[in-house]
């Protein structure tokens, strides 16, 4: 697909100041400056984060009164159950909250949905479930800030209920009408809560910045470690630092910002996965075969964060919560091996799927929004599906399912246009939906389909320019080769982690002459980019295709992103090409 590039310059003074004040190249100075961080003390914060950066959990609303209350229920020998979700990020979650109180000494059980029977979040038969249990107190994570039947429910049966999300609120509608469908999400319209004890949800009024970014995991641990500072006995400080790994997974698989607070959950998370401490995560590993390799959210965002998620995308999820808890490395590997297989079902199932859903746009094309619906396409795959597609073809993309005459899916959107706020407007076509600007969920009659995709075409074509249709793709700075030196790469790696919010930096440079291209692999392609007496091997996975398109030219324009190629015990730098063009 034909890409805009855009390059970011920068005022050549500024860029020598930053540069001598922070003592770094100007190359990385370029780059910080993309990021908004732009002074000497804001670029060392960036550049050695650690775990006493962390924020006060005290400072998000509702977490002193859930403090206190599990404080009571520890006194009172209560039972609590922890009510998660079946995606990486939920999964984490409940393993952290369920660990911390385990540890605090409290009776806990928890209850994961299943996609298939439950549906998403929190719902009034889980209290049925806490009543049989004999449950005083419900704790939601990852879910519940739109429950309010659910919350409803447990105040009738006397169940306290704690919840813990991280997801948009509903707010009013202009009529002053509360909930539903019709319900607009974003900052227009005052938030509507359910009737909880405690409501701890970053994304409420009166919180901003890096903590209203956390992800469902990131607020599970934010609870814990305020019951730490609280001196709950048995939990102290360490203990809540030592869930980190667990926070690190669910912020990188819920694709959050991996900028501010999240940066130090995951690059501290990281340094413990490094450790293998956790069984359940050493077998993950494992099983990736990825022993004996740096850990990065790159690395683990492709492989560990799939296995995780495959379990609630093809069944029953629960289990996974045992793996990440469990002590027994027996037991970790053969869940691990589990989920192995579960993922390679989730792959056959996701490909035909989406071959399947190709058809379907190539017989009748593509406009404004992409709307394909499919009989018995599997659930659990749907939100994959759009994202390929969405990806492919740049166009906001929805994938559903149909059954008993109900079309049931998800949606992906691109960064120009707000889905959620696109589904409010058609809110009259639907039976449900939720989720956030660029993903949701969506439920609407068969019969109401093509009024939908009629509508949901117009409002794209209405609210997106014809630009925003192309990608663009933003570098971080023109370089030379000679640019490229081991002591660039060792400023870069500081940058880590790299994910949405901090992409890993492209860098751009003009008039390289391509020497020995050739295809390797699956559609790969290998050869030397060359300008003057500077030379450097380059791989462009997928690229050979793309190469091709472009009649093989002898002189290109590269982006970029500079590593490192180890083969046979030799380690040395290579470029990795994102996109090509013919020089001029």
């Amino acid at each position: 697909m034909h890409r805009r590039w855009f390059i970011n310059k920068t005022n050549p003074e500024f860029l020598s100041y930053i540069t001598k004040t922070a003592s770094i190249s100007p190359v990385l100075a370029q780059v910080l400056i993309n990021r908004g961080i732009r002074t000497p003390e804001a670029i060392r914060e960036f550049m050695h984060p650690s775990a006493t950066a962390l924020s006060d959990p005290f400072d998000i609303s509702g977490m002193r009164g859930a403090v206190e209350r599990i404080q009571a229920a520890l006194k009172g020998n209560e039972r609590v159950l922890v009510h998660g979700d079946y995606d990486a990020d939920g999964l984490t979650a409940t393993a952290i909250v369920v660990h911390a109180l385990e540890r605090a000494g409290l009776d806990v059980r928890y209850f994961i949905p299943v996609r298939m029977i439950h549906g998403y979040g929190f719902t009034p038969q889980a209290v049925d479930l806490a009543r049989e249990i004999g449950a005083r107190l419900i704790i939601t994570v990852d879910c519940g800030i739109t429950s309010f039947e659910a919350a409803a429910s447990a105040r009738r049966a006397g169940i306290d209920v704690i919840i813990t999300d991280h997801h948009e609120p509903l707010r009013k509608r202009d009529d002053g009408h509360n909930g539903g469908a019709g319900a607009t999400e974003g900052p227009a319209g005052e938030a509507v809560i359910p009737e909880a004890l405690s409501v701890i949800n970053p994304k409420l009024p009166g919180h901003a910045g890096e903590v209203a970014s956390l992800s469902g995991a990131g607020v599970a641990f934010k609870l814990v470690h305020a019951l730490a500072l609280a001196g709950v006995a048995g939990f102290p400080v360490d203990a809540a630092i030592g869930l980190l790994d667990l926070a690190a997974v669910g912020t990188v698989a819920d694709v959050v910002p991996l900028a501010g607070e999240n940066r130090v959950l995951v690059r501290e998370g990281l340094r413990l996965m490094k450790a293998a401490g956790r069984p359940g995560l050493r077998a993950l590993r494992d099983i990736c075969n990825l022993s004996g390799r740096e850990m990065k959210s790159g690395l683990l965002a492709y492989t560990m964060v799939p296995r995780i998620n495959a379990a609630g995308r093809m069944g029953e999820s629960r289990d996974v919560v045992r793996l990440l808890l469990t002590a027994d490395d027996a037991e970790a590997d053969e869940l691990s091996a589990w989920l192995d297989r579960l993922n390679a079902e989730r792959q056959a199932t996701e490909e035909l799927v989406y071959q399947e859903a190709r058809v379907k746009l190539e017989g009748g094309g593509v406009d404004g929004a992409i709307v394909l619906a499919g009989e018995g396409w599997h659930q659990g795959v749907l939100g994959i599906v759009a994202s390929r597609i969405a990806e492919e073809y740049y166009r906001p993309t929805f994938i559903l399912s149909v059954e008993d005459g109900v079309a049931k899916g998800s949606a992906r959107s691109i960064p120009a246009f707000d889905i959620c706020k696109g589904l409010a407007e058609c809110s009259h076509l639907l039976l449900s939906f939720g989720g956030h600007r660029q993903a949701a969920g969506v439920r609407l009659h068969v019969s109401d389909i093509r009024t939908f995709h009629k509508a949901i075409n117009e409002l794209v074509k209405k609210s997106v320019d014809g630009r925003d249709l192309t990608p663009t793709i933003e570098i971080d700075a023109l370089i030379s080769l000679s640019d490229i030196t081991h002591p660039l790469m060792k400023e870069i790696a500081m940058l880590e982690p790299f994910g949405y919010g901090n992409a890993e930096p492209l860098f751009g440079s003009r008039g390289l002459e391509v020497v020995n291209p050739r295809s390797v692999g699956h559609n790969h392609l290998k050869m030397r980019l060359k300008k003057f007496a500077q030379s450097m091997d380059t791989i462009g996975f997928d690229m050979w295709g793309v190469f091709d398109d472009l009649n093989q030219p002898n002189m290109v324009d590269a982006v970029f992103t500079p590593g490192f190629n180890e083969w046979n015990g030799n380690r040395y730098l290579q470029l990795v090409v994102k996109a090509l063009r013919p020089s001029r």
